[in-house]
């Protein structure tokens, strides 16, 4: 494989941006959000899930945009360095909220994620620039892999702030800001055109508006993006409240949460390295079907089977059972994010590369929009997390479903 340091400079943006993905959206920010700003009311998942849905509405608008006019103009480093800096800048402000600040911290939480969750799209599009596509399942899992590295780090990170975390959102901005430099030093891309700022927004709503018009002319990548918008939303939708819910219901206090979540991280690094291997040896569609199984299982497990009081014997030491399930939730967390980019990039036509993989942010963001508010109502109504939980389900059955209908072409 060529050119591998550019694609280590690449996967290091992996390393930055899991930073926030781990401490804001899964973890700190959001536990800190439904007990202190939102006084540990179960209105508070309401709230968060408004804000995840707001966030992914912009994101879900601006990434296929933004992707057609990268496509013409050659500039996804300029974008993805715009919207990484309006993540780092939201971040680091996030050390001024506190109890009773939810507007201003919904505010400063939606500005972050758009930045976060557009950049995600125009990074994922330099795939089929640095390698030779018999190498992308394996630059794929590369990135998710050194991104679970640095998501076991900032864990790590977590256990010396644990009584600060408002200085913890301040080392999250300056950690994705400083391991997110090697890929704007480092890994080039064509000079960029000349083309008036004018014309490019204009160009960019109208390429979109085009592509979803004939998305039928790439009928297999459609049908396997509508089977990624469930079982993705799915995902997205554990991603956001596994910290809350272990929190909440669970009452895990912050060492047992890093705990929870260093198992996570670990195997889901090992998940992206598997996946890898497995993928290449039986198909990327197989392996993705075989994901959505086990994510199946794992959601009827903790409703049936997961309370506060859950713990095993293992080896003399009692274990909640919680953390068994973390590490097999991790272990297809990583592996279902990583094979979905690989499936993408193997279907995605090779000249509408960014605008492709914006409209698959598209795809992405816009899932959620039904799977968080779900989880929110459900649980704001009921009380009940593990029912909103089982909910959950309902996305990842219909995701097998809709995958029947795609062809690894």
């Amino acid at each position: 494989m060529k050119n591998k340091s550019r694609v280590f400079a690449w996967s290091l943006f992996d390393f930055a941006n899991s930073s926030y993905a781990v401490i804001i959206v899964a973890f700190v920010f959001a536990v800190y959000f439904r007990t202190v700003i939102a006084g540990n009311e179960s209105i508070g998942d309401f709230y968060w899930g408004l804000g995840i849905n707001i966030s992914m509405i912009i994101t879900a608008i601006l990434s296929p945009v933004c992707g057609a006019i990268t496509d013409l103009t050659f500039t996804k480093k300029k974008y993805l360095f715009f919207f990484t800096m309006l993540s780092v800048v939201c971040t680091a402000l996030l050390y001024f909220t506190g109890p009773g600040t939810i507007f201003f911290a919904l505010l400063l939480f939606i500005l972050s994620n758009v930045g976060f969750q557009t950049g995600l799209a125009l990074y994922d599009a330099f795939i089929p620039e640095l390698v030779e596509e018999k190498y992308y399942n394996k630059v794929s899992g590369l990135g998710y892999a050194v991104g679970y590295i640095g998501s076991l780090l900032s864990v790590v990170l977590v256990l010396p702030f644990k009584d600060n975390p408002n200085l913890l959102f301040v080392m999250c901005a300056a950690v994705f800001f400083l391991f997110s430099l090697p890929l704007f030093l480092f890994v080039k891309e064509e000079k960029p055109r000349d083309v008036p700022t004018e014309k490019l927004y204009r160009y960019g709503v109208k390429k979109v508006y085009n592509t979803i018009r004939n998305i039928k002319q790439h009928g297999n990548l459609r049908n396997f993006l509508l089977s990624f918008f469930f079982y993705i939303d799915a995902v997205n939708t554990i991603i956001f409240f596994a910290g809350i819910y272990a929190a909440a219901t669970l009452e895990f206090d912050i060492t047992q949460l890093a705990i929870f979540f260093i198992i996570v991280q670990l195997t889901a690094m090992m998940g992206s390295f598997l996946f890898g291997f497995i993928g290449d040896k039986i198909g990327i569609l197989r392996s993705i079907f075989i994901n959505l199984v086990f994510w199946t299982l794992i959601v009827l497990y903790i409703f049936f089977f997961i309370s506060k009081d859950s713990y095993v014997m293992i080896a003399g030491n009692q274990i909640h059972q919680f953390f068994i399930v973390g590490g097999f939730a991790g272990l297809f967390l990583g592996s279902t994010q990583s094979l979905s980019r690989t499936m993408m990039s193997k279907l995605v036509p090779y000249e509408s590369k960014a605008e492709f993989f914006g409209f698959y942010g598209l795809m992405d963001k816009t899932s959620t929009l039904v799977g968080p508010l779900t989880f929110g109502v459900v649980s704001a109504i009921s009380g009940n997390q593990n029912l909103a939980v089982l909910s959950v389900g309902i996305f990842f059955i219909v995701g097998m479903i809709l995958l029947k209908n795609v062809k690894e072409t």
